[in-house]
């Protein structure tokens, strides 16, 4: 029965371009209140730029030769990639789940639910590159742009973003209310915010802990896209994020198609 259970979780799902049509709803729904969305994906990054760029860099050495405001400004695209998806794919996707019912009714159309959970993950991947995009303009207007590779970030948004967004759809699926989201907030969102390299280097042994955190490889790509420093591991972190993908979107799916069909 174990054996049974653990193939099923990660049976490959079977989706079509019917995915479109559950991104494009959760899209319109975005739009209508997108004055209310976008605002604080803009000043977010500004006051923490401000409050720790200008007020705490003036307290802080170069690190590795790269002022502080600098260092950190990469940091805070990456974390817009991580928060934007991971909760759109918890607390707004319970939501369309449980109290809006919004999935019944989309399956009872020929949309299945793996089509369903799809179409959520690339919407998460979709917040995530909207949100981070969002940060990057900030980022380019306080003139912490030192390289044009930063145009690729939009792709490593919706990567990350895919990935981080998978994750979060595996705690929905195990979570049997909304409170509960409290615990991987806490014990992994939060950890992989202060220790992933965000807002200081970290020292070896805690380095080594940090690569078996997701938001230390995107922390390091996207350093390296926005200021041109090739940093350690950055081969590793895109291998790392690809197999992640790949592992973590087809295990959500499943998990989410097993809470929804009983």
């Amino acid at each position: 029965m174990t054996v049974k259970k653990s193939a099923t979780s990660f049976a490959i799902p079977s989706i079509s371009y019917r995915v479109w049509k559950v991104w494009r709803r959760n899209f319109d729904v975005f739009m209508k209140t997108a004055s209310v969305n976008f605002l604080p994906s803009i000043l977010e990054p500004i006051l923490y730029l401000v409050a720790f760029g200008f007020g705490l860099g003036s307290l802080v050495e170069n690190i590795g030769g790269i002022p502080y405001i600098s260092y950190i400004a990469p940091a805070l695209v990456a974390i817009a990639i991580m928060q934007g998806s991971f909760f759109e794919c918890t607390y707004s996707s319970f939501v369309r789940m449980y109290y809006q019912k919004t999935f019944d009714a989309i399956i009872a159309t020929p949309i299945s639910v793996e089509e369903v959970i799809a179409g959520e993950l690339f919407w998460g991947a979709t917040r995530a590159l909207i949100n981070s995009s969002a940060v990057l303009i900030v980022v380019a207007v306080f003139g912490l742009v030192s390289t044009p590779l930063a145009l690729l970030i939009p792709l490593l948004a919706f990567m990350g973003g895919l990935m981080f967004g998978a994750l979060g759809m595996c705690f929905t699926a195990l979570s049997p209310n909304i409170d509960s989201f409290n615990f991987p907030i806490f014990l992994l969102i939060t950890p992989m915010f202060l220790l992933s390299g965000t807002f200081f280097p970290l020292p070896s042994p805690v380095q080594t802990f940090s690569l078996a955190l997701p938001l230390t490889h995107v922390v390091n790509i996207t350093r390296f896209l926005i200021l041109g420093k090739f940093p350690s591991f950055i081969a590793l972190g895109i291998v790392w994020i690809a197999v992640a993908i790949v592992i973590l979107f087809i295990l959500s799916i499943n998990l989410m198609k097993r809470r929804l069909i009983k």
